[in-house]
This record gives structure tokens, C-alpha cells and sequence, in this order.
């Protein structure tokens, strides 16, 4: 009676493996497999460059995404924000420094005096996003008050009229979206490879 027992129970274990086996080969082709071919080959069908992360070719050579943000550093080129991964797809992270922060505070006073130095004009001047880091770190876009205040800069430096840099500012500038959710903003990367061209 007891062997007879326990074969059952051995057959009931190999029924219960058997169908958690199949189930889980049956997930796994379906929300592994099918449903990221799906998902993967509408995405190149309907949205094909951002598919292909959003990137800016030229001359068959790719210079960069629209998607992530370049460290510009040079007197002639728009600058971005600032990073906390150092402008790293890899690394992508804020501060995580507290408003409270002390040393927050002190790294935003240094960037403050250091853009009025560069750019001229009084620290009250200069929009929050030009001296902290955004979420990500690799946010592509700033505002468009703060690519305005570095249009005397570039201009001096490329000789040419502040009006051509801050028409380039105009045609770059992108609306809220939906007309509400977020501000007017500028892809630097972009800006600046316009900026490339005026004299092309």
C-alpha cells in the first residue's frame, strides 16, 4: 500500500514539474521572445531613428544623439547642463545631494560665480538649470533663457552678429509639449552643430 502511495505521489510531482516547466517555456517564448520581436519591429516600422537612439548623422558619420548630452567646454560653443556621471549614458545619475546640502550649495555658488564671470552678467541672472545637474545626467536640452545669456559669448568668439546667434536660438527652440508640460527649450548638441555651419 505504501509503495503504491508512493508512486503516486511520484507521479503527481512529475505531472506538477511538467506543467510548471511548460508554463514557464511557454512565458518565456511569449513575454521573452514574440512579444520583444513585436514590440522591437514596430518601433523600427513606426518610430525608426528613435528605435536607433535618436542619433545625428553626417556624412555617413555619427556625431552624436539627441537623446544625450556632450560636455562643450569651448568659449564658441553653447554649454549644457551640468552632470553628476560626467555626461556618461553608462552612468546616468543625479547628485543625490539634499537641497540642504552644504556641499551642494557649495558646488552650485562656485558654478554661479564662474558662469557670471564668462558670460557677464550678474549671478541673479543666470536660470537654475545651467548650475544643477538634472536627474539623469545626460539631459540634452536647456532652456532657452539659458542658452540666451550665452549668446554674447559665442558670438564675439565666432565674430559674428549676436542676431544670427539668437535666430539660430529661435529655430532650435522647442514649444512645451501639448502646449503645457514643461518649458520652451534648445538641443544643444544640435545648436551648436548649426552653429558649425553658419560659416560652411
Amino acid at each position: 500500500m505504501n509503495t503504491q502511495n508512493n508512486q503516486l505521489i511520484d507521479l503527481s510531482i512529475v505531472k506538477l514539474m511538467r506543467g510548471s516547466l511548460g508554463l514557464s517555456v511557454i512565458a518565456l517564448g511569449l513575454c521573452g521572445f514574440v512579444y520583444s520581436s513585436i514590440a522591437t519591429g514596430l518601433g523600427q516600422v513606426i518610430f525608426p531613428e528613435q528605435a536607433n537612439g535618436s542619433m545625428i548623422i553626417e556624412n555617413n558619420q555619427i556625431l552624436g544623439s539627441r537623446l544625450v548630452a556632450q560636455p562643450f567646454t569651448q568659449a564658441k560653443y553653447f554649454h549644457p547642463r551640468p552632470s553628476a556621471a560626467n555626461y556618461d549614458p553608462m552612468a546616468m545619475s543625479g547628485s543625490n545631494m539634499a537641497r540642504t546640502n552644504p556641499e551642494l550649495n557649495k558646488t552650485i555658488n562656485e558654478r554661479l560665480n564662474k558662469i557670471a564671470a564668462q558670460e557677464q552678467i550678474n549671478p541673479t541672472n543666470i536660470p537654475a538649470d545651467l548650475v544643477t545637474a538634472s536627474g539623469s545626467g545626460i539631459d540634452p536640452e536647456i532652456s532657452v533663457q539659458s542658452a540666451m545669456i550665452q549668446v554674447k559669448r559665442i558670438a564675439q568668439t565666432r565674430h559674428i552678429a549676436d542676431q544670427d546667434v539668437m535666430e539660430l536660438v529661435q529655430q532650435h527652440t522647442v514649444q512645451p509639449t501639448f502646449g503645457i508640460l514643461g518649458q520652451a527649450r534648445v538641443n544643444v548638441l544640435e545648436l551648436n552643430l548649426a552653429l558649425d555651419h553658419i560659416g560652411k
